[in-house]
């Protein structure tokens, strides 16, 4: 009888130790997913300042957007689309191919190749409207960056230029929008690269800490983030 009591007792203690095991995996397995938590993909389709054009890749502004990002606490992995010289018409063709990386976010920055060469304003709003149109078809959280046409266009161009992106904003207004890509760096000599049109390293930097809390909104929107 004594014999079958320590017996019992010694099975209970390892079904105890076993249960505590169990516990403990379970908090640590509860805990894992938030610090293996994988990175949202954002994407950014663009032309010559996406694909940083003169710079690094390291020094390009979609490498310090992430870098932004993830000092700023934000798990993301941001995918470079750009294509130097590339219209809103381009933007547009590509579009199926860009997203084959399955972005579960899109930043749309196009439009500074159609006002550098004097395109329609109405041509690039109905380019941009259908990128937006099938973003929106397919549940991808957006962000619009504006874009403004260079002065010596005259001022009537560059009053429908701009107008093209408000217009858009306007029409989709789920759609976090940035009015001016490259607002405070344009016209800047010490943030551009000597054709005073693409950002050097310190203006991609620029770039990246003025749009940080319109891309962190646009993360917002993400499914479950």
């Amino acid at each position: 009888m004594a014999f079958g009591a320590s017996s019992m007792f010694r099975r209970y203690g390892r079904r105890a130790a076993l249960r505590r095991a169990a516990l403990g995996i379970g908090i640590f397995l509860s805990a894992w997913p938030a610090r293996a938590q994988e990175p949202v993909r954002l994407l950014i389709l663009g032309d010559s300042i996406t694909a940083g054009y003169g710079l690094a890749p390291e020094e390009a502004f979609p490498a310090q957007l992430q870098k932004a990002l993830r000092e700023a606490g934000e798990a993301v992995r941001v995918i470079p689309a750009g294509v130097s010289g590339d219209t809103t018409a381009g933007g547009k063709a590509r579009l199926d191919w860009a997203l084959a990386d399955r972005p579960q976010a899109v930043i749309v920055a196009l439009g500074g190749n159609d006002g550098l060469r004097g395109l329609p304003p109405a041509d690039s709003h109905a380019n941009l409207d259908d990128i937006l149109k099938r973003l929106a078809a397919r549940g991808l959280p957006t962000l619009l960056a504006g874009m403004l046409a260079p002065p010596n266009l005259g001022a009537e161009y560059g009053r429908d230029f701009a107008a093209t992106f408000t217009r858009l904003a306007e029409a989709y207004p789920q759609v976090v929008f940035y009015p001016f890509l490259l607002e405070g760096v344009a016209g800047e000599p010490a943030l551009n690269q000597p054709d005073r049109i693409h950002p050097n390293a310190q203006g991609a930097a620029e770039m990246a800490r003025r749009m940080l809390p319109a891309v962190r909104e646009l993360l917002s929107k993400v499914q479950g983030g």
